[in-house]
């Protein structure tokens, strides 16, 4: 009998009487007691199946605290499961197109395991909601062929389309991370065309073909390092201090923001909130500081100033007849 099969033969032995004693199991499973130590510690450190021994009874049992269920390889008590499943019921909302076809098998042995303890009745559509703004359209197959591409280590060849100037570009790129911001997926590279780290819109890639080639390796440090040095979706590791003092009104909210991991903060004398933020490139930043209109002023650097102050006048001229 293989170690595997030995192991789920457990499953049957403790769910057939109420205490099963350690010469019954060795001589059930034609093991011995050093096997059996082993086998009893990886049951319980690995696969979290919770045996103890009861000497009132003199033998092995499942602990009746713990209502258990389980998975090819894993064992859940019933407060994990439906943690499982609010996160699987996550994951669709998320991405109900991309996700259905490969989750749908989890999904059914998860309804199936909610069943046998008594907890069918979820209604997990009810009371979990993901609500989604500005989500652009990604094909599945795209979305699993950059994902695959990125979990297996290997090189890939796209045309990108950049948004902000129309402009298509090939490019070889080693994927290291995919990364779902502002409810829109995007992959973090080193890009071999510019021999650098690279954020790419997985929904402007008009082209994708997978290479024989391993990707390149960037450490967690240095992609941690550019990636996340500035605020917003751009990378960049050589960033600018913002400074920007919100009015009193909106403060209360503001305060509670994280827009960045390593923002500064103080308050004013008669309540305003000054925030102090890096970036790398200006352009999210800019639309999210118009989205504050006159409860916002930029107080530094004042390159960053005129350009909003400039944007303000061109969005003014839209509006002048």
């Amino acid at each position: 009998m293989s170690e595997v099969a030995r192991l789920y033969r457990y499953k049957s032995l403790f769910s057939g009487r109420t205490a099963i004693s350690a010469i019954e199991l060795q001589s059930e499973l034609e093991i011995s007691p050093a096997t059996f130590k082993r086998d009893i510690a990886k049951l319980r450190d690995q696969l979290n199946v919770p045996i103890i021994y009861d000497r009132a009874l003199g033998g092995y049992r499942l602990s009746p605290s713990q209502t258990v269920a389980e998975l090819p390889g894993i064992w859940f008590t019933n407060e994990e499961l439906l943690a499982l499943v609010s996160i699987e019921h996550l994951l669709s909302q998320l991405e109900p197109t991309v996700l259905a076809s490969t989750l749908k098998p989890i999904k059914g042995r998860l309804a199936q395991l909610l069943e046998e303890l008594g907890l069918g009745n979820q209604s997990f559509g009810m009371k979990i909601l993901l609500l989604q703004s500005k989500k652009r359209t990604l094909p599945p197959k795209l979305f699993e062929s950059v994902a695959a591409a990125t979990m297996t280590g290997k090189r890939i060849n796209i045309l990108h389309r950049n948004r902000h100037n129309s402009m298509t570009a090939e490019r070889e790129v080693s994927p290291l991370r995919l990364v779902h911001y502002r409810d829109n997926w995007y992959l973090y590279g080193w890009c071999h065309l510019r021999d650098g780290l690279r954020s790419f819109s997985i929904d402007a890639i008009e082209k994708f073909e997978l290479l024989n080639k391993e990707a390149a390796e960037v450490s967690k440090e240095i992609l941690d390092s550019v990636m996340g040095a500035g605020y917003g979706i751009f990378s960049g590791s050589k960033t600018t201090w913002a400074t920007l003092k919100f009015s009193p009104k909106r403060s209360q909210w503001v305060s509670r923001e994280v827009w960045h991991p390593h923002q500064k903060t103080s308050v004013d004398a008669d309540g305003s909130f000054v925030l102090m933020i890096p970036y790398s490139d200006d352009r999210e930043l800019i639309e999210d500081i118009l989205r504050f209109g006159p409860e916002v002023e930029v107080i530094a650097p004042q390159l960053l100033k005129s350009k909003v102050h400039n944007t303000l006048l061109a969005t003014l001229g839209r509006f002048v007849n």
